[in-house]
């Protein structure tokens, strides 16, 4: 019997000699969900990077071609028992966006299939972003877990695409093609399919690896002072609304109507 994945299974990273780093989401029976480990390992990996000056780009991508990354692995929800677990889940996922967006290197998101709920929130994190035509983008939690995002993802994600849009994703829980994400700004390039991602991605890298770094880390960290996203300590803007969703009777219905493969009953309490 095969031994069961460790958390640096589920999360690859490569170096080359171009500078060019890769973060490979490494869980594609799965779907590539996120565990709490997984999401620990980008924090880890942005800290190399950013120790590292011989980096002068990430590539983040998941493993196989079905999925970029299809959210929250959610039996990581089943412990949550408080309100103080999901404002820490919350502050958490700050955490992670946060490392990405201050990574001094571009960060390069190469999108194959589903990219869904923290997937999602990861690629609206990048710098960059490449997608096959199949790929799909959303954020379907208010047919699924009854949850909601922070202050800090609608502000990120309406920067991207406006809150009419965000709205419109969140509220119908649909799933947007390749193609309109394109239209919108939510992606920047589609390509064919999951080898031309893999040549396209390398290729947009290694442009990128051949400018100036100062200028780009720069213009990053400008544009990020700009949204200025709060990342302050103690009790934050949307709180509140953090504590009425992960709280809720829904939440539980929608976690374990999820893990059940059936549909959730809401009540709205």
């Amino acid at each position: 019997m095969s031994a069961a994945p460790t958390a640096a299974d589920e999360i690859l990273f490569t170096q080359d000699a171009a500078g060019i780093a890769r973060l490979v989401l490494n869980r594609p029976r799965a779907r590539n969900a996120l565990t709490f480990a997984m999401y620990q390992g980008i924090i880890d990996h942005c800290a190399r990077i950013a120790a590292d000056p011989s980096v002068r780009v990430l590539v983040i991508t998941g493993a196989g071609d079905k999925a970029f990354a299809a959210g929250t692995d959610i039996a990581q929800f089943r412990g949550f028992s408080s309100a103080q677990d999901a404002l820490d889940y919350e502050r958490f996922m700050d955490r992670v966006m946060g490392a990405l967006e201050r990574l001094r290197v571009p960060v390069i998101a190469a999108i194959a299939g589903a990219c869904t709920g923290g997937g999602a929130a990861i690629a609206a994190s990048c710098d960059l972003r490449i997608a096959t035509r199949d790929a799909r983008f959303g954020f379907p939690i208010a047919r699924t877990l009854g949850n909601c995002l922070s202050l800090a993802n609608l502000k990120r994600l309406s920067g991207l695409v406006g809150p009419a849009r965000v709205k419109d994703m969140i509220f119908t829980a649909r799933l947007i093609g390749a193609e309109e994400a394109l239209a919108i700004g939510l992606v920047g390039e589609v390509v064919a399919d999951a080898d031309a991602l893999a040549i396209r991605a390398t290729e947009l890298a290694g442009l990128v690896a051949g400018h100036a770094p100062l200028t780009l880390q720069a213009t990053k960290e400008g544009l990020r002072r700009i949204q200025d996203a709060d990342d302050t300590e103690g009790e934050r803007p949307g709180d509140d609304l953090i504590r009425l969703c992960y709280t809720s009777a829904d939440f539980r219905e929608g976690m374990e109507a999820f893990l059940g493969k059936r549909a959730p009953d809401w009540t709205g309490r």
